[in-house]
C-alpha cells in the first residue's frame, strides 16, 4: 500500500519514498474532484453535514498526504524529491485555484449562509462558512469565464516561481564552501566553532577547516572572527546568494519581478487597487497605509535610539579595534566586542550555560507549570536519525497532543526555524475493532524544526541564548497548534487564524527566557555543571535592550519594503526592486549595507513563504505579545491562573473567532503599544 494513502495514524516516513508521490497526489485529486462534482449534483439544500463535513473530510486527506511530501522536500532535500515534488506542486496548487473558483460550490456556500440552518450553527462553524464566502471571493469565484482562466494561470506561476526561489537559494548556500588550512588566519573563533568546521574538512575529504554559509557556521564567523578579510569574504558570499552576482542559473532577479507582477495583476483581476489590499482582506490590519502608517510611527519612536546605538559602536570601533571605518561585515564582531566590555560577558561565556539536554526539559516545565500538561518523550516513525518525537498530556493523563523535535541543520534541510501542522484537532467519526461507529477527537500533531549546530564529540548540543529564544519561538506556534480546544478543522489550532495574529503565541513565549526563575532551572555549565550564576544572568539582562533600536530599525525596513512593493510599486516600471529597497533605507535605516549586497534575494519570507505583505505581522504581533505578557509580569510570571486564562483565551481558541475578540477577551482590552516600547527599552524613561 501506498504509505502516503494510509491516513490511520502518523505518516509512515521511513516508507515514503519519491516514487509514491505522484499516483498517491493523482489518485487523491481524482477523488476529490469526484465527490465535489458528486455534491453539486446534488439537488438536497446544503447543510453542514451532507455539504460541509465530505468536503472537509476529502480535504483533510489530500493535506495529509502532501504535507509529508512537502514536510520532506524542506528537511531531507534530495534531487529525486525535489523532482516529484515540483511536478506534484502545480496540479495541488491547481486544484485549490480551482476550489475558489468554483462558482457553483460558492452557490452553495451562499445558500448554506441564508438558510433556516445557519441560524442554529455554532459561533464557530458560523465563522467557517463567512471565511469560505470571503476566500471565494479572493480566490476569484465571481469572476467570469476568461479572467478565471488568467487568475488559475497566476496562481499555477507563482507557486512555481515561490519553489524555484527556494531552491535556487538553497543551492546557493550550500555550494559556497571556504577551506582555511592556516589556523593562524582563525583567531578570535571559539573552540566548538573550529572543531565542527574541522570535522566538516574531513567529512569533504579535505583538510583545514570548511566553512559554509549555514547560520551555525556563517554567523560564528561574522561575530568572532578577528579577520577581517576572513569576515569580508564570508559577508560578500552571504549577501549575494541566488543573485545576479552568482551563478546565473541560480539568479532570483527575474523571479521576484515576475511574482510581484503578477501578485499586482491578481489584485488587478479581483478589483483591488494592489496585492497589499488583497493579503489584508484576511488580516488584522485594515488597510496598506495603517500598515505604513504603523511602522513609520514605529521607526520614529525607534530611530533616537538606533542612531545613538551606531555613534556608540563606531566610536568604539575606531578607539578599541582600530576600525576607522566601519563596514557591514565588522558589525557583528564590533558589536559583539562592545558587548563583552561594557556587559564583562561573551555570546560565547553564555553559550557554555545551555546544553539542549537541560535547555528542553526547563522549557517543558514552565509549560506544564503554565498550563498544567504533562510532555514525555515517546515513539514514532521519523525522517532522520537526530529527529525525537513526544505527547503532550493533560493533568488527567490525557492525550492532547504530539510533536516531532528536529533541531540540527545538514545540507538537505532549508535554513531557518518553523513550526508546521502535520495532523489537526477535530471531531471524527471512529469505527472500532467490531466495526461500530463513535464520534472520537483526533489527537493534534505538529513538526518544530531548527537550524542548530549539531553535538560534537558525544556531548550534547549547546545553544546560544538566541537560539534559546528561537526554540521558545517554534514551541511557542506548536502549543498554538496542539492546545486548541476547537473541533471543526478549518479554524482549529493554527488554521483560520489572522496571519498577523499568528505571532502572538510564540513572541509571547519569548518572554520566559529573560526571566531568572525559568532560566536558571535549564542550565548547565558544560564543564563545571553549575547552574547560570545570577551575575551573569544580570549581566544578560542589563544587554537585553543593546542596540534594540538598530534591531527595531531593521525589521522596520523589511517591513516597509515588502508592504511598499506590494502596494505602492510597479514591477518593471521606471524603478528596480532594489531602489525601492534603497529608497526604504535611505527613509528609515541607519545602517546601509554595501552597493553589492543582494538582501531581497534571500527574502524567502516574501517571495518563498507566506508572508508577502504581511512581514509587518512579526512587529503587529509583538505588541500584541508583549501587552499580554504584562499581565504575567502583573500577577506573577509563573502564575498558573494567568496561564490557564491564556491557555483558555487565546491558545484554545484557533481560529474560532477574531484575534482582536481573543486578545480582548484575555486581557480585558484592546491592545497598547507601550509594553512592546517598554520591553524594548524605546522609552525615555526606561
Amino acid at each position: 500500500m501506498n504509505p502516503l494513502l494510509d491516513f490511520s495514524g502518523l505518516p509512515r516516513f521511513a516508507e515514503i519514498k519519491p516514487e509514491h508521490v505522484s499516483p498517491a497526489i493523482d489518485q487523491l485529486l481524482a477523488e476529490n474532484r469526484a465527490l465535489i462534482a458528486r455534491l453539486l449534483g446534488d439537488s438536497t439544500p446544503p447543510t453542514w453535514q451532507n455539504f460541509i463535513v465530505p468536503m472537509e473530510d476529502a480535504n483533510e486527506r489530500l493535506s495529509r498526504a502532501w504535507g509529508p511530501v512537502g514536510h520532506l522536500n524542506a528537511v531531507m532535500n534530495s534531487p529525486e524529491l525535489r523532482e516529484v515534488y515540483n511536478a506534484a506542486l502545480p496540479k495541488i496548487t491547481q486544484y485549490y485555484a480551482e476550489l475558489g473558483q468554483n462558482l457553483a460550490l460558492f452557490e452553495k456556500f451562499k445558500v448554506l449562509r441564508n438558510s433556516p440552518e445557519f441560524d442554529g450553527l455554532s459561533a464557530t462553524r458560523k465563522k467557517i462558512i463567512e471565511n469560505e464566502l470571503r476566500d471565494f471571493r479572493l480566490g476569484g469565484a465571481g469572476l467570469p469565464e476568461d479572467k478565471k482562466a488568467r487568475y488559475l494561470e497566476i496562481q499555477e506561476r507563482l507557486s512555481e516561481l515561490s519553489s524555484r526561489f527556494s531552491d535556487n537559494l538553497l543551492d546557493a548556500t550550500n555550494d559556497y564552501t571556504l577551506v582555511i588550512e592556516d589556523k593562524g588566519e582563525l583567531g578570535g573563533l571559539p573552540e566548538d566553532v573550529l572543531q565542527t568546521a574541522q570535522e566538516a574538512a574531513v567529512e569533504a575529504g579535505g583538510t583545514g577547516w570548511l566553512f559554509t554559509l549555514k547560520a551555525p557556521s556563517y554567523m560564528p564567523v561574522m561575530q568572532f572572527a578577528d579577520n577581517r578579510t576572513l569576515r569580508e569574504k564570508m559577508y560578500r558570499a552571504y549577501g549575494t546568494r541566488a543573485s545576479e552576482l552568482g551563478k546565473a542559473e541560480q539568479d532570483n532577479t527575474p523571479l521576484m519581478d515576475e511574482i510581484v507582477q503578477l501578485r499586482g495583476e491578481e489584485a488587478s483581476l479581483l478589483g483591488f487597487a494592489n496585492y497589499g489590499e488583497v493579503s489584508l482582506a484576511s488580516k488584522m490590519a485594515e488597510s496598506p497605509q495603517q500598515v505604513i502608517g504603523f511602522m513609520r510611527e514605529l521607526a520614529q519612536r525607534a530611530r533616537p535610539f538606533a542612531e545613538k546605538d551606531l555613534v556608540e559602536l563606531r566610536e568604539f570601533a575606531r578607539a578599541e579595534l582600530g576600525l576607522q571605518t566601519l563596514q557591514s561585515w565588522d558589525i557583528s564582531y564590533a558589536s559583539e566586542k562592545l558587548r563583552e566590555q561594557r556587559y564583562a560577558f561573551s555570546e560565547q561565556e553564555v553559550k557554555q550555560y545551555f546544553p539542549e539536554d537541560a535547555v528542553l526539559p526547563g522549557m517543558f516545565k514552565l509549560v506544564e507549570t503554565l498550563y498544567g500538561l504533562q510532555i514525555k518523550a515517546s515513539v514514532a516513525p521519523v525522517w532522520h536519525d537526530d529527529v525525537r518525537f513526544f505527547d503532550i498530556r493533560n493533568a488527567q493523563g490525557q492525550l492532547v497532543g504530539r510533536f516531532y523535535l528536529d533541531l540540527y541543520a545538514r545540507n538537505s534541510k532549508r535554513g531557518g526555524a518553523w513550526m508546521d501542522d502535520v495532523i489537526t484537532r477535530r471531531r471524527i467519526q471512529k469505527t472500532d475493532d467490531r466495526g461500530q461507529k463513535a464520534e472520537g477527537i483526533q489527537t493534534p500533531v505538529a513538526y518544530l524544526n531548527c537550524n542548530f549546530a549539531a553535538p560534537v564529540g558525544g556531548k550534547p548540543a549547546m545553544l546560544t541564548h538566541d537560539e534559546v529564544i528561537t526554540l521558545f519561538h517554534e514551541f511557542g506556534h506548536g502549543l498554538h497548534h496542539l492546545l486548541t480546544e476547537v473541533e471543526d478543522l478549518a479554524v482549529s489550532g493554527i488554521h483560520g487564524v489572522e496571519w498577523d495574529a499568528v505571532e502572538l503565541p510564540s513572541q509571547f513565549m519569548e518572554n520566559f527566557c529573560w526571566e531568572w526563575e525559568v532560566l536558571r532551572g535549564m542550565t548547565r555549565h558544560a564543564g563545571s555543571g553549575e547552574t547560570l550564576p545570577r551575575a551573569l544572568f544580570d549581566k544578560m539582562l542589563a544587554a537585553k535592550n543593546f542596540q534594540s533600536g538598530l534591531q527595531t530599525l531593521r525589521q522596520i525596513e523589511f517591513s516597509l519594503f515588502d508592504m511598499l512593493m506590494h502596494s505602492n510599486f510597479e514591477a518593471g516600471g521606471g524603478k528596480s526592486i532594489l531602489q525601492l529597497l534603497d529608497e526604504v533605507r535611505a527613509e528609515v535605516a541607519v545602517l546601509i549595507p554595501p552597493a553589492f549586497h543582494r538582501f531581497p534575494h534571500s527574502f524567502a519570507h516574501i517571495f518563498a513563504g507566506g508572508y508577502a505583505a504581511g512581514y509587518y505581522s512579526y512587529k503587529w504581533a509583538e505588541v500584541l505579545s508583549a501587552d499580554a505578557y504584562s499581565l504575567f509580569e502583573e500577577n506573577g510570571v509563573l502564575n498558573p491562573d494567568v496561564g490557564a486564562r491564556f491557555r483558555s483565551e487565546i491558545l484554545a481558541m484557533g481560529g474560532s473567532r477574531g484575534a482582536m475578540d481573543s486578545f480582548s477577551a484575555f486581557r480585558g482590552r484592546e491592545p497598547s503599544i507601550d509594553a512592546l516600547l517598554r520591553h524594548n527599552g524605546l522609552l525615555e524613561t526606561s
